[in-house]
């Protein structure tokens, strides 16, 4: 025993690392003081040792040492105190350190090294292990793997995780592809080594939190013998059934109480809305536009608000006709607790659904914006000026055709084992339309678009199909190219349009390029575009308007004080055509310009027409020649790209993939869509449509419906063949839904 003052002067014992500081020495007695000073003495005895203390207990010579510790540690980790930040990686506190809460870094791509999934280690499937000089690491691999019972002959995509664990990591002697890429580094200033680095670099699964995107220290906290981040990985319907058989001790009950009523009611919201497939870790940016309407519908439904009124936008987007039932209900119930909810819809089965409709037309553009019928969906009257309501009373109707065309030419996925698919075969017949179908999540767009798209392209451009799928087989050659029509925008400036797109507006510049005034003063197809110097108004570089920035508030556009919005140079506008300039032609619709110029003799106004045509035939007459690609729909970009492809003289056989193109369609408008898909097919091209809406589905000479769920109880082939085999078929949902219309 030492005193705290000979401590201090006595250097020798002052480094002594064992040494403890007595706090007290108690003796068990009656005393009722005895515990209060005891409780004293512990709360000193841990602050002076940072939160750990000993008691020793002598009730012989030889002590009991007990040690009690507050410390957040085990096995010699000291932990963080959790958080609710802790948990959350767009906060630096939970964020992973390595990839800052990204879940990726920049890497080896694992899709580049292994391109071909469906090969084995010895037959290739690792590409960076090719040649005379790195097959050496490959023959290494394959004599030091034996120890660890590797499957050489065995498919990539059917390893195991612990094999590949052991083919990427190594193990011991076994030199994986990692040290592979360390050797490669090792070796940079050889230039073909730094070509071959660069190769193979590419956005990788972080290799510290696996893409969780947490730090370790949350991923050590468990409920229910489940961490966070294997939660999130769930579909929202295991997860509920997860926290349904969640049980707790008597402890964790009372402090779990609130938190699983808030929890369990969310996941049903997105449940209720036919969210179950998704997970709660999926990107918000590979949303559909429907799921993430759905996601703000459900948020609705939790806020529980009453007097409300909810304005939805076509939130039938994306959603299969089984589907839609679902949200008709949830609609119903926000009405039903007291909001008023309105909805834009052309949806048929949420438009009888509703209590009351209004109908705008009775036709697009200028020749609509008047309320064609309102009231309940029970008075509706025949001979009415509504297309709406003349195809609710079956007045007009899309007509099923009177028979499906034969095919005996085709491409064929083997394999497909994408996302959801679980390793399916399918045809696609060629020079026919093929509608994929299935409910929401059943892995449509895995297949049609990442999968059959990427394969086929790729193989048009004579590179290996480096898609997840067994082969690509069939009648290629019969296909010469391959386009994917989405609604993307087709421009981002503000100063494209749909006339420029589809090639009409050179024909326009041309048309008053001809006129004589024109010719008098030396003007050229050029000076009636608006991109180039010349006839464009210089002030606002031709676009009509300027652009006052306003720093910290949003922009303010104002029109052109010097053209007044018309974008040329007044010399420019004195050029007309019958009696209208270049400015009045772009404000004309397309119906406009086709009426006027079809009366006109002269061979550039019938060119013109000609390629103004195609518009017309895809439901596009209403827009204006001039208008803004910005302020078309993802629908009207669309079709805008197919009246391009309508257009096209002389074109090469071509697979045209769709994706959901009735997205914002009326049923006249889709009537139009499908003459035009036809006319795509006469002329010996293919259509392959990604769709729910039954009455395109109706007129497809083959499906393919995909399911039977959503999420990892979808990714199977249903069934396929004409609609009629469709409708046999029990288990299909799109069978039950098509027999309606069938």
């Amino acid at each position: 025993m030492y005193r705290i003052q000979e401590v201090i002067d006595d250097a020798r014992l002052l480094k002594s690392k064992d040494m403890e500081i007595l706090i007290d020495r108690l003796v068990v007695s009656d005393d009722k003081l005895l515990k209060s000073r005891l409780a004293d003495s512990v709360e000193t005895a841990f602050f002076e040792g940072h939160d750990v203390c000993r008691l020793k207990v002598y009730v012989s010579e030889k002590p009991e040492v007990v040690e009690f510790s507050k410390r957040f540690e085990a096995d010699g980790i000291t932990f963080e105190e959790p958080s609710d930040m802790m948990f959350n990686f767009n906060n630096p506190v939970g964020a992973c350190p390595v990839c800052e809460g990204f879940g990726k870094v920049l890497g080896i791509d694992e899709s580049l090294v292994v391109p071909d999934k469906s090969l084995s280690v010895y037959e290739g499937a690792v590409v960076c292990w090719k040649g005379e000089v790195m097959g050496e690491w490959l023959r290494d691999f394959i004599k030091s793997s034996a120890k660890h019972d590797f499957p050489i002959h065995r498919a990539y995509y059917d390893l195991t995780d612990q094999e590949k664990e052991l083919l990427w990591h190594g193990a011991g002697d076994v030199h994986g592809i990692d040290d592979f890429f360390k050797h490669v580094e090792s070796n940079l200033y050889k230039i073909q080594y730094r070509v071959m680095l660069a190769r193979y670099r590419g956005k990788t699964v972080c290799p510290s939190c696996k893409g969780s995107r947490l730090k370790p220290t949350a991923l050590y906290v468990k409920v229910g013998g489940k961490g966070i981040a294997a939660l999130v990985t769930m579909p929202i319907n295991e997860l509920k059934s997860f926290f349904d058989r969640l049980e707790l001790n008597e402890a964790d009950t009372v402090i779990a109480k609130r938190l699983l009523t808030e929890i369990n009611s969310r996941l049903q919201f997105l449940l209720d809305v036919g969210l179950g497939y998704l997970t709660l870790d999926r990107l918000s940016s590979t949303l559909s536009g429907g799921e993430s309407q759905r996601i703000s519908l459900a948020t609705s439904l939790g806020s529980s608000l009453v007097g409300s009124l909810y304005i939805l936008d076509e939130p039938s987007i994306g959603l299969h006709s089984r589907d839609t039932g679902m949200l008709i209900k949830v609609l119903k119930q926000l009405q039903a607790i007291g909001n008023t909810v309105v909805v834009v819809e052309h949806d048929e089965d949420i438009i009888r659904a509703a209590d009351y409709i209004i109908d705008i037309g009775p036709d697009a553009g200028r020749l609509g914006g008047e309320v064609v019928y309102q009231g309940p969906v029970a008075d509706l009257q025949k001979e009415s000026d509504s297309y709406t309501v003349r195809y609710l009373t079956g007045e007009e109707q899309i007509e099923v055709p009177a028979r499906t065309r034969p095919w005996n030419q085709y491409i064929e996925i083997k394999g497909a084992r994408k996302n959801n698919l679980k390793n399916i075969d399918v045809k696609f017949p060629l020079r026919v339309m093929t509608v994929v179908t299935g409910v929401s999540g059943s892995g449509k767009s895995s297949l049609v678009r990442d999968i059959f798209y990427e394969g086929v392209k790729r193989m048009l451009d004579d590179a290996p199909p480096s898609v997840e799928c067994s082969s690509i087989s069939g009648d290629i050659r019969q296909v010469k190219a391959i386009e994917f029509v989405d609604q993307n925008s087709i421009g981002k400036s503000s100063r494209s349009n749909p006339v420029t797109y589809i090639g009409a507006y050179d024909e326009i510049r041309k048309l008053f390029a001809d006129q004589p005034l024109s010719k008098q003063m030396g003007y050229t197809p050029a000076w009636f575009s608006f991109n180039k110097e010349g006839g464009r108004c210089e002030e606002c570089k031709g676009e009509g308007k300027i652009t006052v920035e306003m720093q910290f508030m949003a922009d303010i556009t104002l029109e052109c004080e010097v053209c007044h919005g018309k974008r040329f140079k007044p010399e420019v506008l004195e050029v007309e055509y019958h009696g209208i300039s270049i400015y009045d032609m772009l404000d004309m619709t397309v119906n406009q310009a086709i009426e006027f110029l079809a009366k006109k003799k002269d061979g550039q106004a019938r060119k013109v027409v000609k390629k103004l045509r195609p518009l017309q035939e895809v439901g596009l007459g209403y827009i204006k020649l001039g208008q803004t690609s910005s302020t078309l729909s993802g629908g009207e970009n669309q079709r805008v790209k197919l009246a391009y492809y309508l257009g096209q003289e002389k074109q090469e056989r071509t697979l045209f993939v769709f994706d959901e193109p009735t997205t914002g369609l009326h049923f006249h408008d889709i009537k139009t869509l499908l003459k035009a898909f036809n006319a795509l097919i006469d002329k010996g091209h293919t259509v392959v449509i990604i769709e729910h809406h039954p009455d395109v589905i109706k007129c497809a000479d083959y499906i393919i419906d995909l399911g039977p769920e959503g999420g990892n109880a979808g990714g199977y082939v249903v069934c396929t063949g004409a609609p009629k085999d469709i409708v046999a078929c029990k288990q299909s949902y799109t069978g039950k839904y098509l027999k309606e219309k069938l």
